[in-house]
């Protein structure tokens, strides 16, 4: 940071940005965006929400400047010099503030999606800046430099002038500023002189902010609507304007798969304009499906209380985004108030009901939506099951798979599996891997395809902690098919004979002794049609699938011991039967043994060395070729 003093008596003083702040302002101005309309957008969203929170403040805060002002955002243009002008009487910002929300990136992890986000599109569109807290900064796009000039709503507050050019320093002075809020300007470049134009500016407003909760004036004409939706009966709402509320709620420039208008009176009373984003939200795609701090917005009797209020909502249904208002708390409520309120508690519980409810009705009226909803959102309603034991039945009923009887992208429900089930069959069978390719070609459904016997494929890494929780539907057991205690001795199998008894223990017994402690046991297999060997999980062990996925999360989780089944009726087991009765320290023996057991390993990704297998494999190829 330097020093140098202007043509007054205050110093100005020049800041330097980071290294990640250059990065991301090069990329927002001449990488990512293709719409630099959406500059105005983010400034009058920004400005908006300086006047929510000086709104807010004024409840409880006798002590604010200018207590009287005029809650609105207000737009000058000049045509000619190509300047463009936007104030708000806000709630300001102090010097710290200006240093914090201007110089530096509001959100850890922001320039690491941007850069995730060019190499995957080579142009993208401009709705998702807002999103990460930069939307300020597309100003660059439009313009050479800005000037900020703000005054914060606390008392003794001074006015500040910040500017910048956005290339790697802004400068910061004290100023004499009478009244509280803050003023944008700058000259536009000639290549975004549209903008300076009214009707431009008019058809920006309408067409991002027109619901925007204050005024936006250019000079004394007013240009948005200013219309709580969500106060108006179903049949009033066209979906025109819903559509267009929705972008502006929720930053997306999709419209929303679905809205859902809620009236309640009664213990509580409240309204709601809830909606169903047509894809997951940034945070699930980038951040682990952290839906942490997010939920619909919160108002009383009108009043924005919060932005995102995580209390509306359990985590698992945070996607929804949308409004929710009640006269059943005060405007000065606090956070802590929120959070422990009975009232709030009600509405939430009402409103998950609801949404459920919305849920399965666009499942049985809109399969198609539903379908489009379950691809974006279903891994995370299955979080659900594990955190709402009230509504856990519901979501079980939402719940969709695809499994050995579904085309690809085809789903089935446990009902319609349940009541498709053979007459002998006892249990709900399922199959975790990592894609349904990989999974179809596993050994261990052999059995089950032969014998037309219906496995749920389960491939969402979501799964392996979720569905073995559900334990039983309709009275059925859920059940891996790698479990070893499954019963297949009593199905008739038409296959070669099997080994004499005579040969089967000494066989299943050199498997045991070449293989050592690396495993549970070895065990002839009633499950294998085609293939020699499989592995499934031992009856006290967890699914091979469930411990790749623990693993992920714990590295120095100790592997589960598995057990080998083997066809006994497979011509490679029935060969090496005879090679052991001519001659049974025939090393090749002990190599081939060995080797099926890593191939078991290598299907199902558990091989952490390929050396020794494919040195294995050459030597196998090597006997072969010398016995011919």
């Amino acid at each position: 940071m330097s020093e140098n003093t202007n043509t007054g008596t205050l110093p100005v003083q020049e800041f330097e940005y980071k290294a990640e702040m250059k990065q991301l302002l090069d990329l927002i101005v001449h990488s990512l965006y293709t719409h630099p309309e959406i500059y105005l957008r983010e400034l009058i969203s920004n400005a908006s929400d300086a006047l929510s929170k000086v709104r807010f403040n004024a409840l409880t805060d006798q002590e604010i400047i200018d207590r009287e002002a005029a809650l609105a955002i207000r737009i000058s243009i000049d045509p000619k010099e190509l300047t463009f002008v936007i104030e708000d009487s806000g709630v300001g910002m102090t010097e710290e503030e200006l240093i914090a929300n201007l110089g530096t990136v509001a959100k850890s992890g922001t320039l690491g999606f941007m850069q995730a986000l060019k190499e995957q599109q080579k142009e993208l569109d401009g709705n998702l800046i807002g999103q990460f807290g930069v939307g300020f900064y597309s100003v660059f796009m439009v313009t050479d430099e800005v000037t900020v000039e703000t005054r914060s709503a606390r008392p003794d507050s001074d006015g500040y002038r910040w500017r910048s050019s956005g290339q790697g320093t802004y400068t910061i002075e004290k100023i004499d500023k009478a009244e509280r809020g803050t003023k944008i300007s700058f000259k536009l470049k000639e290549t975004s002189k549209e903008f300076a134009e009214e009707y431009r500016v008019e058809q920006i407003v309408k067409k991002y902010s027109n619901f925007v909760d204050f005024p936006i004036y250019l000079g004394e004409k007013q240009l948005n609507s200013i219309t709580a939706l969500w106060q108006r009966s179903k049949s009033e709402l066209k979906d025109e304007e819903v559509n267009e509320f929705y972008k502006f709620i929720a930053n997306d420039y999709q419209d929303p798969l679905d809205y859902l208008p809620v009236s309640v009176e009664g213990m509580v009373t409240f309204k709601a304009l809830l909606f169903l984003p047509t894809e997951a939200p940034p945070e699930m795609l980038y951040r682990q499906g952290d839906l942490e701090n997010r939920g619909p917005q919160l108002y009383v009797k009108k009043v924005l209380i919060q932005q995102e209020c995580r209390d509306l909502l359990p985590e698992y249904l945070r996607f929804i985004a949308g409004v929710v208002d009640t006269e059943d708390l005060s405007l000065n409520v606090s956070r802590e108030i929120v959070q422990s309120s009975p009232v709030m508690a009600k509405i939430r519980q009402i409103l998950t009901g609801k949404i459920l409810g919305w849920f399965e009705t666009l499942a049985q009226e809109q399969p198609e939506k539903f379908k489009t909803f379950y691809k974006a959102f279903g891994p995370v309603i299955k979080i659900g099951l594990n955190t709402d034991f009230t509504n856990r039945d519901k979501l079980i009923e939402l719940l969709r798979f695809e499994s050995t009887k579904t085309e690809v992208d085809e789903y089935v429900t446990l009902k319609e599996y349940s009541e498709r089930m053979g007459a002998d069959q006892k249990e709900i069978y399922y199959h975790s891997g990592s894609s349904r390719a990989q999974l179809l070609a596993h050994p261990n459904l052999e059995y089950f395809q032969k014998m037309g016997i219906e496995v749920l494929l389960l491939s969402d890494p979501v799964d392996v902690f979720v569905i073995p929780s559900i334990h039983e539907y309709d009275k059925k057991p859920l059940k891996s098919i790698e479990k070893a205690d499954i019963d297949f001795s009593s199905q008739k199998k038409d296959a070669a004979e099997p080994l004499a008894e005579n040969l089967l223990k000494p066989i299943l017994q050199l498997f045991r002794e070449t293989l050592g402690e690396g495993i549970e046991d070895v065990i002839e297999s009633h499950r294998l049609v085609s293939s020699p060997v499989t592995l499934v999980s031992g009856k006290n062990g967890i699914d091979s699938q469930m411990e790749k996925m623990m693993k992920m999360m714990k590295s120095d989780l100790p592997p589960g011991k598995r057990i080998l089944e083997v066809n006994t009726s497979h011509p490679i087991i029935r060969n090496l039967a005879g090679m052991y009765m001519a001659n049974e320290h025939n090393p090749l023996i002990r190599t081939a043994m060995k080797q099926l057991y890593e191939g078991a390993l290598l299907l199902e990704g558990g091989l952490d060395s390929t050396t020794e297998f494919l040195s294995r494999m050459n030597e196998l190829i090597e006997a072969a070729t010398l016995s011919r």
